[in-house]
């Protein structure tokens, strides 16, 4: 591959991988196109992208923003997997599509500046997502109100029963 080529598609890397704070590295190699098709047709509808990478040329573009630390998975055939709400949800739906494809390997994730290993990006499936834990802190939040509300309530509501059952005893004299 002349220089040329070689310097376009660093440049290319560069610009998809300039927003990606957290990513995945996978192997696709083995898998047939349709699985491939599937698998990526099914990711894309969740805003999670599949890049097949040339890897000294995905190091350099990783090295550029200071990411240095994915390139320690970018050996061998190498998919570079993106996008999404955050790397949970991404890691979960690799970890579906692993057990319904025999030759697909995760090899590790790169989070917050740091290399996870294969077995710590499968173990990632295993956390809320990012939209979980934000409603996990909402009903946290909310629940203090309403137990305000609750302790608030129950004596006014008793206090009118009270109210009520002698209004019933009087209309009933």
């Amino acid at each position: 591959m002349s220089k040329k080529v070689k310097a376009l598609m660093e440049r290319e890397y560069q610009s998809r991988f300039e927003s990606v704070e957290d990513c995945a590295v996978v192997s696709l190699l083995g898998i047939n196109g349709n699985d491939n098709n599937q698998m990526r047709g099914d990711l894309l509808k969740k805003n999670i992208r599949i890049t097949v990478v040339k890897n000294s040329l995905a190091q350099r573009a990783f090295e550029h923003f200071g990411r240095k630390a994915v390139n320690e998975f970018l050996a061998g055939p190498s998919a570079v997997v993106y996008g999404g709400e955050c790397l949970v949800d991404v890691v979960k739906e690799l970890v579906q599509w692993n057990k319904k494809l025999d030759n697909f390997q995760i090899k590790g994730s790169y989070l917050e500046g740091k290399a996870l290993s294969a077995q710590a990006t499968k173990e990632l499936a295993k956390l809320p997502s990012r939209t979980e834990l934000q409603g996990e802190l909402v009903m946290l939040a909310q629940s203090p109100g309403r137990r305000l509300v609750s302790a608030i309530g129950s004596p006014a509501a008793t206090i009118a029963g009270c109210v009520k059952s002698l209004i019933e005893k009087l209309e009933a004299a």
